[in-house]
């Protein structure tokens, strides 16, 4: 999120700013290719995991390391996909769908296992509806969200530390507390990503909108995760 801020705050002047032109449709575009083309990956994944047992408990005995690879990977890699080359955009943003992938395909097989891939299939239309909401506003908006940015920061760092302890202490209740808070944390971040997102655009800027489209891309993809997965979990405790 500090990288997302210092790149709102570089390009806030532009807010309400920018006209619509086929430049900028064709480049929110490709941002939304790319994170389609990310969930179906991360899709293809869980239905890995599925089919593949042995697979799921290889995961699972890794503990907190492909966690801690993705908080890793997610604070490093806006800086490799704005500052690098267009190879290591791609890298970096694949790097981190792959990574997301083996995080929650286990997770998402064993609802699908245990016969509730209805939940799910519910789970991913609600996400996608909230998602879709969200980012329209913060598209269509005129209203500037940069000042969202130290918030949100706080407020996710807040939540990851109450996942990690919950983690420890298996509270059902806190869990969903938890989910409820971060749908609404994710239901802002996506306004205020796409509105820095659609900021980003410079007209005729074609390598420099192709890495911010990707940078987009990885920004929206791992809101959008974060709901699906939060939502499941809500929708899963209170089926129980």
């Amino acid at each position: 999120m500090s990288e997302t801020e210092r790149l709102y705050n570089k390009n806030r002047a532009g807010t309400g700013a920018v006209a619509f032109d086929e430049g900028l449709r064709r480049y929110m575009i490709g941002v939304y290719n790319y994170m389609a083309l990310g969930v179906a990956a991360t899709a293809l994944i869980a239905f890995a995991f599925l089919m593949s047992p042995a697979a799921m408990q290889t995961v699972a005995g890794l503990s907190f390391i492909p966690f801690i690879a993705l908080i890793a990977l997610g604070w490093f890699a806006p800086r490799l996909i704005m500052n690098g080359s267009k190879a290591t955009a791609h890298g970096a943003y694949w790097a981190y769908v792959a990574l997301w992938g083996v995080l929650i395909g286990p997770f998402v097989a064993g609802y699908i296992g245990m016969g509730m891939a209805g939940l799910v299939a519910q789970a991913f239309f609600i996400s996608a509806s909230i998602f879709a909401a969200m980012s329209l506003y913060g598209y269509t908006t005129k209203k500037d969200l940069s000042g969202w940015g130290k918030f949100l920061f706080m407020a996710s760092i807040g939540f990851l530390v109450a996942i990690v302890v919950n983690f420890f202490i298996a509270s059902t209740m806190f869990s969903l507390l938890i989910s409820f808070g971060v749908v609404l944390l994710m239901s802002a971040i996506t306004a205020f990503e796409t509105q820095m997102v659609r900021n980003l655009y410079v007209e005729g800027a074609g390598e420099m909108n192709e890495r911010s489209s990707i940078f987009g891309a990885f920004a929206l993809y791992g809101s959008f995760i974060t709901l699906f997965i939060h939502i499941l979990n809500i929708l899963g405790i209170m089926r129980e």
